[in-house]
């Protein structure tokens, strides 16, 4: 309407105010050391595991093995967000499995959504277990690639399995290996809400409550506050933005591998 244009026009600029409202609160640090420690853990875990589990599938003699096990490690992955937190509180809950095996062992039962130094362990094990195998399979093409005459001249040499993979194999992944830690490290503070906020209790509320949680809390919910939301997710996003540019530079001084 020609009403709201003219309000519009006349709305005032509020520069940077937010951003220093977002930096002064008493939430900053808080939500920047839940959000940088979760994701950093869960990159220390999740980067190597898939390309270990590429390079034991592929070291596999029975291809039918193989194939079998890269669909069973596969299949988490489409599994839904709900259905995989409905599956965390029947182990973890206080009358889930763990808790059922533990006090039958005659433990105390523990309520691990209820414990704040429970929530990293469980989301980051659980994050893994379900993408690890999804994350494999570019490897796993990428090995497909090697020159099976490189493998037949290390036999000759003398070369076990574990000396083939470690300089056969692994040497011709690691362009693919550059160009995902790459693209990992760019996106590194990227962490979705939808199951931190699945997994989220007042209990753990100081370990759980992550920036992109706090996003979606302020500009979607109780009295929306989009203007401050979507400055804080900007900021987020420029994080991520200078990591992609620290990682890509400092790869083109070791290699030719690089986005661009």
């Amino acid at each position: 309407m020609p009403g709201d244009s003219i309000i519009s026009l006349l709305t005032q600029w509020v520069g940077f105010e937010n951003f220093v409202r977002f930096f002064n609160g008493v939430q900053f640090w808080p939500l920047m050391s839940n959000t940088f420690v979760l994701c950093v853990l869960g990159f220390i875990i999740g980067f190597p595991l898939p390309i270990i589990v590429a390079l034991s599938l592929n070291a596999l003699k029975g291809k039918r093995s193989a194939k079998l096990l890269q669909t069973i490690f596969t299949a988490p992955h489409f599994i839904s967000l709900v259905v995989l937190v409905g599956m965390l509180t029947l182990f973890f809950g206080r009358y889930g499995l763990v808790n059922n095996i533990a006090s039958a062992l005659g433990a105390d039962r523990i309520s691990y959504f209820l414990e704040s130094s429970a929530f990293r362990p469980m989301y980051i094990l659980s994050s893994n277990w379900q993408d690890f195998g999804w994350s494999a399979i570019i490897y796993i093409a990428a090995l497909s690639n090697v020159d099976q005459g490189l493998h037949e001249a290390a036999i000759l040499d003398g070369a076990n399995r574990f000396q083939r993979i470690l300089h056969v194999d692994l040497p011709a992944i690691m362009p693919m290996v550059s160009v995902m830690l790459i693209m990992s490290i760019g996106g590194l503070m990227g962490v979705g809400y939808e199951k931190t906020l699945l997994m989220q209790t007042d209990a753990n509320l100081g370990m759980s409550e992550l920036i992109a949680t706090y996003v979606y809390k302020e500009g979607l919910t109780g009295v929306p506050n989009q203007d401050y939301a979507t400055a804080i997710g900007l900021f987020n996003s420029v994080i991520n933005v200078v990591l992609l540019f620290i990682v890509n530079t400092t790869s083109k001084k070791f290699s030719e591998n690089t986005l661009f």
